[in-house]
């Protein structure tokens, strides 16, 4: 079974991430409290424990999940490969907008880390809110595919 296994928000836009237990989302800002959120397209970034993992092997470090800078971390899936998929957190839905593309950040964090992350949707997925209300840390997770 998938479950949600993080939280992180950052309160301004490059700033440090802050892991939460926890967390309010809504359909006009996202996760509550974090900068991103009011991104249309862009309002919640997903990453993947197993497509993570790969990455740092292949970089042969072992990074913690937050210098992705994403915002959720689930566990027990591959992330989603295609836009449109609907993923079930908990009471919430979201919709995947697009892959989240390794940037020039990742390569900042760590030499080699953003050609790891481009891969099979590594990096994980941008969503955007459908259904609102609150998650947790160890909230089920499902991806609904549409055809």
């Amino acid at each position: 079974m998938s479950e949600l296994i993080g939280i992180a928000i950052t309160r301004k836009i490059m700033g440090e991430m802050e892991e939460i237990e926890s967390a309010n989302v809504s359909i006009s800002s996202g996760i509550e409290g974090d900068a991103r959120g009011k991104k249309r397209n862009r309002q919640i970034t997903i990453l993947f424990e197993d497509d993570w993992y790969d990455a740092c092997k292949d970089i042969d470090k072992d990074l913690h999940w937050t210098k992705r800078r994403a915002n959720l971390f689930v566990k027990g899936m591959r992330g989603p490969q295609k836009e449109g998929d609907i993923i079930e957190i908990g009471n919430i839905k979201l919709k995947v907008s697009f892959e989240t593309d390794p940037c020039e950040v990742m390569e900042s964090t760590y030499q080699g880390l953003r050609q790891a992350l481009e891969p099979k949707w590594r990096g994980g997925v941008c969503c955007s809110v459908i259904d609102g209300g609150i998650i947790s840390v160890g909230d089920k997770v499902q991806i609904k595919t549409l055809p």
